[in-house]
């Protein structure tokens, strides 16, 4: 497996794709509206500038990606970032959003950030496995915080200082 920064021209097409069942099929995203690879292109360009984004291949393929992002906009806030992965269900349980974020964790830590928060649409046992598995820890959870596929959703946070 390869793990690289991403390159918008090259990646935003398969990064879109990757995301657009979690937005279209599920509530693992709160976005209703999958972003096309012109949005995906910018969102890299921004995040790949102030955080990070990388992505994950598999024979030539980006089979995942992982990125953070600012937690707030306030200034008190800089220090620290909110972090996603998102890895294409046919790649699953392989290991990749594990060694995405043993990539992306340390790079934020270099980077000066102090800590990471992963927001997870609850219920979702993988997503918690996986962040719990690189020492994110559960620091509450957003009752009912939003409306998706017919239902309230609860958002839990998870916490790991860098």
């Amino acid at each position: 497996m390869e793990i690289r920064p991403a390159i918008a021209a090259r990646d935003a097409a398969r990064c879109a794709e990757i995301y657009r069942p979690f937005v279209t099929d599920g509530w693992t995203s709160f976005e209703t509206d999958p972003p096309d690879a012109d949005e995906m292109a910018r969102r890299m360009g921004d995040y790949g500038a102030s955080h990070a984004w990388l992505v994950a291949l598999r024979g030539g393929e980006v089979a995942g990606y992982a990125y953070a992002s600012a937690h707030r906009t306030r200034a008190a806030y800089a220090s620290s970032c909110d972090v996603a992965v998102y890895v294409d269900p046919a790649f699953a349980r392989q290991g990749i959003g594990q060694a995405l974020y043993a990539r992306l964790l340390p790079m934020l830590a270099d980077r000066g950030f102090h800590a990471a928060y992963a927001g997870i649409a609850l219920p979702n046992p993988g997503s918690i496995g996986l962040h719990e598995a690189m020492g994110f820890t559960p620091v509450g959870i957003y009752r009912e915080v939003g409306w998706k596929c017919g239902g309230w959703r609860d958002v839990g946070w998870w916490q790991r200082l860098l």
